[in-house]
């Protein structure tokens, strides 16, 4: 028998995704974005990783300074700063919910700030409904892929 085809920790008969599809894709440089809310990047957080590609939701808070590109996000008493130096075409209004796709970069004073790649306006989303969704999701992977 030869070796097991794997992506991101998964066989591929787990994936169900024929070879050729595997290989492109666990290829790629570019990591998808690990749901995460900010009360999930606390200090002994799995999440809180150097490089880690995450993907997070939260309150625009501050005035944005063009010199810094640097947009801070809030949910409740917890906040993230996202560098924004990458994104285009994209105005922040304080107090609109965003969602930033991006990697986790941790500075040497121990300060978390997500690299963005993504970001968008999602006004309108029912935030006790997405942590909502989030848990089930959590609870699903945690039954089925852990076999």
């Amino acid at each position: 028998m030869g070796p097991v085809e794997t992506c991101n920790g998964f066989e591929r008969e787990q994936l169900r995704v024929p070879k050729k599809i595997l290989m492109t894709t666990c290829s790629s440089a570019i990591k998808p974005g690990i749901l995460v809310t900010l009360q999930d990047l606390h200090p002994t957080s799995p999440f809180l990783k150097n490089g880690a590609s995450l993907r997070v939701v939260g309150k625009y808070a501050t005035r944005f300074l063009v010199e810094t590109a640097v947009a801070v996000i809030v949910d409740g008493s917890y906040n993230l700063k996202i560098d924004t130096q990458h994104l285009r075409n994209i105005s922040f209004r304080v107090g609109s919910i965003y969602q930033f796709i991006g990697e986790l970069l941790i500075k040497p004073d121990t300060e978390a700030v997500l690299q963005a790649r993504i970001g968008r306006n999602v006004d309108g989303i029912d935030l006790n409904l997405y942590y909502q969704s989030l848990q089930l999701l959590r609870q699903f992977q945690g039954e089925h892929m852990s076999d």
